[in-house]
């Protein structure tokens, strides 16, 4: 209740304030060779890292890998970010196909079948929320001591957006890429070694990453 509170007065704090820019609340500068440069001109590589089923392994395979995380971490020397976008799963698409095989189904006792499945699946949509989850790592990038912002100081940065832009140039974003390179590769194989399929998104995926996080309701 709390947070629906907060979530409620935020909303309106926004509506009242002046009218700007939605990219001044943006922290994005620029996407170059897939990879974010911000404001301040710190980079970001968004990782998106497949998962695995933990509850189907046996207790041997699940402490190994609880180990193997655990040695991950404490092996980093460098912070980093892991996020998980949670999405009301759109199967309507899905549906519409079941659909058009019952239509087309000769078989009758098939087509009864694909009825009870189609009609099972939309009950079933409608008793739970079914969820799809993505999982990235974000890894970052910065060229100095990186500045610890409390809450306070958090909001005031969101109800002013930062005006200070950092332009790199093309030999300082070489230099900079070579070190988040490192970063990366390291991550990779650590990664890897747990078992998932990490892949670095390029341009147009991350656009459409951020489209969806700022556009939660739009369907992509």
């Amino acid at each position: 209740m709390l947070w629906v509170r907060k979530s409620i007065y935020l909303k309106k704090t926004i509506t009242n304030m002046p009218e700007v820019s939605a990219k001044q609340f943006v922290e994005i500068q620029e996407i170059r060779d897939n990879i974010l440069i911000l404001k301040d001109g710190s980079l970001r590589q968004i990782m998106k890292v497949g998962s695995i089923n933990f509850e189907l392994k046996s207790q041997d395979e699940q402490l190994a890998i609880l180990q193997g995380f655990r040695n991950f971490l404490n092996a980093l020397d460098f912070s980093l970010e892991i996020m998980v976008m949670s999405r009301k799963l759109n199967i309507s698409g899905y549906l519409a196909f079941i659909d058009s095989l019952i239509e087309n189904q000769q078989n009758e006792l098939m087509r009864i079948q694909a009825v009870d499945y189609s009609k099972f699946v939309k009950e079933l949509t409608q008793l739970a929320n079914i969820m799809d989850k993505e999982f990235f790592v974000v890894v970052p990038y910065y060229l100095g001591p990186r500045a610890s912002k409390g809450i306070s100081n958090a909001l005031k940065s969101f109800f002013k957006p930062s005006e200070i832009f950092k332009k790199l140039t093309p030999e300082e974003f070489d230099a900079y890429k070579l070190q988040l390179n490192q970063r990366v590769n390291l991550m990779f194989e650590n990664l890897f070694g747990l078992g998932l399929t990490p892949k670095v998104m390029e341009r147009d995926e991350l656009i459409n990453l951020y489209y969806r996080f700022y556009n939660p309701e739009a369907v992509v």
